[in-house]
């Protein structure tokens, strides 16, 4: 059986492993505790944070047709938010999700969509992959200190591009289209109120600001009661702001949030920032997957496409419908 090698537990790297390993043997290599990359979940009791992606729709069939056993199961449920525009701090524009228009979020937590998707894969956690080399044999592994990973026949990335260039080398076919992609970072603010917070909206898209979005996360479905909001910095000021001392970028998104919202929030209970360094990717055309046959190597993620979750599903299908071809 064909041994194949993904780098990368998000929802790219899952969709390709769990569609390839009905026909091959399949290992998921993950430098992060658990799956779901950017699908994540931070807890701090008595709250939950979803810092990394908050919501997304499905629009093509065959990616509906991906969810259907989720919402069966409930792992992924829809979210009706008040929805609102903020610009110039005041709200521009308002509506209510519903049915239809679907807003999806994993539940209990936006992790629980990997968590799903791991159920029948061997995933490696924890295991960085630090090079690929190519061997008569096939592909060779390192992790940390030179640690043997195994040989495959095949592999895939699934990481952010910035990653994606560093590990393969620049003789690989696809290498220098990666270094074509620029991925934006973005900070993540966590705040927590003990006596609730009120505002008018659960969820706001933030335009001409530091900050581009405010939700508030507890309202999602099946969260826990304790009020918690969520902040995102724009993609542009983390970017410009990438190397700001942590307690720095917090203070000021802090202040950039009250200003916003006009109420202040530093009297929040539980304060906490996350720094993505590889967040958001702006839209492209072409291809949604690179792959080299003859080298039997390949790389996908949204990135490739445009920084939302069905693009990273996308990617990883294609990729593994075009694998399977080879098998």
């Amino acid at each position: 059986m064909v041994n194949i090698a993904i780098i990368g537990a998000g929802l790219s790297g899952l969709t390709a492993a769990n569609i390839l390993n009905e026909h091959a043997k399949v290992t998921v290599f993950d430098k992060a505790r658990g799956p779901s990359g950017r699908l994540a979940t931070r807890r701090a009791e008595p709250y939950n944070f979803d810092h990394g992606c908050q919501f997304f729709s499905a629009k093509s069939n065959t990616f509906k047709e991906f969810l259907a056993p989720m919402l069966r199961h409930g792992v992924i449920k829809c979210w009706n938010a008040n929805f609102v525009e903020i610009e110039n701090r005041q709200v521009t524009k308002s509506r209510q999700w519903d049915a239809q228009s679907r807003h999806y979020v994993g539940s209990p937590s936006m992790n629980a969509i990997g968590k799903f998707l791991s159920q029948d894969l061997h995933l490696r956690l924890g295991t960085p992959v630090t090079a690929i080399r190519k061997t008569p044999a096939g592909w060779l592994l390192k992790g940390k200190s030179d640690q043997d990973l195994g040989q495959f026949d095949w592999v895939i990335s699934a990481i952010p591009a910035q990653q994606a260039e560093h590990l393969w080398s620049e003789d690989m076919s696809f290498h220098a289209k990666i270094k074509t992609t620029q991925m934006a970072g973005c900070f993540t603010l966590m705040l927590g109120f003990e006596a609730g917070f009120a505002l008018d909206y659960q969820a706001a898209l933030v335009r001409g600001e530091d900050i581009s979005w405010i939700s508030v996360n507890s309202s999602k479905p099946d969260r826990k009661a304790a009020t918690s909001l969520l902040v995102h910095s724009s993609n542009s000021w983390a970017t410009k702001h990438e190397n700001l001392d942590r307690d720095e970028a917090l203070q000021h998104l802090l202040t950039q949030t009250s200003l916003v919202i006009g109420q202040d929030v530093s009297h929040a209970d539980h304060k906490a920032i996350h720094q993505w360094r590889y967040a958001n990717s702006p839209k492209r055309s072409g291809e949604t997957y690179f792959i080299d046959h003859t080298a039997r190597s390949g790389a996908c993620g949204d990135w490739l496409i445009k920084g939302r979750v069905e693009a990273a599903f996308t990617s990883g299908y294609s990729i593994a419908q075009d694998i399977l071809r080879q098998l």
